[in-house]
């Protein structure tokens, strides 16, 4: 782990290679899992704005559930507001593509121009997992390894993306361009250090 701005990062961003491979995986990271995508408030807000047009593109099941329960809800363990789940555990904002690929309407909307929102923060970081540190104050950004992620880690070493790579988009959205160019350094100064 190293800290820089105050948030520490775990050596594995350097470490671990991803790069999604949809056409394998099929989005299961939005369709497996235990608990929705953790979300803030203000994302919530966010969801809230476009809410009547993603209901228009869903599919009638996620569109009854979002009505009968909400599109968030409050996971007891681990203690987070994040998306609702329909019963086989798929985001309710997650719909198939004619290829059979999961797709999130949220950013279908964003790329179609209807919103100027993409999607929450932690949809977009995945692999990396915020936490917050046993260290006071302190945010943790972890690799989150998965099974069903093994092509997504194939790609990315015969790609050489190293994870930190991969959410750069993310990491700047959340943290700013300066931690980026910082985790870049950092990146460097690992990379050297591993060569002696």
């Amino acid at each position: 782990m190293f800290l820089i701005n105050d948030i520490l990062v775990s050596d594995l961003l350097f470490e671990e290679h991803f790069e999604c491979d949809l056409d394998k995986c099929k989005g299961a990271c939005c369709r497996e899992g235990d608990f929705g995508a953790p979300v803030t408030h203000g994302e919530i807000r966010e969801m809230e704005k476009v809410l009547d047009q993603a209901l228009d593109i869903l599919p009638e099941e996620n569109v009854k559930k979002i009505k009968s329960s909400g599109f968030s809800k409050y996971y007891k363990e681990p203690d987070f507001i994040g998306t609702n789940l329909l019963e086989d555990g798929s985001c309710v904002f997650l719909r198939k593509n004619e290829n059979g690929i999961g797709m999130c309407v949220l950013e279908t909307l964003f790329y179609e121009g209807k919103s100027d929102w993409k999607k929450p923060v932690s949809c977009e970081l995945f692999p990396v997992r915020i936490s917050k540190s046993e260290i006071k104050g302190f945010e943790a950004l972890n690799y989150y390894e998965w099974d069903i992620c093994h092509e997504a880690c194939s790609l990315g070493k015969k790609n050489k993306m190293p994870v930190f790579r991969f959410v750069k988009n993310a990491i700047i959205r959340k943290y700013g361009e300066d931690f980026y160019q910082q985790l870049e350094m950092a990146y460097e100064a690992w990379k050297n250090e591993q060569l002696k």
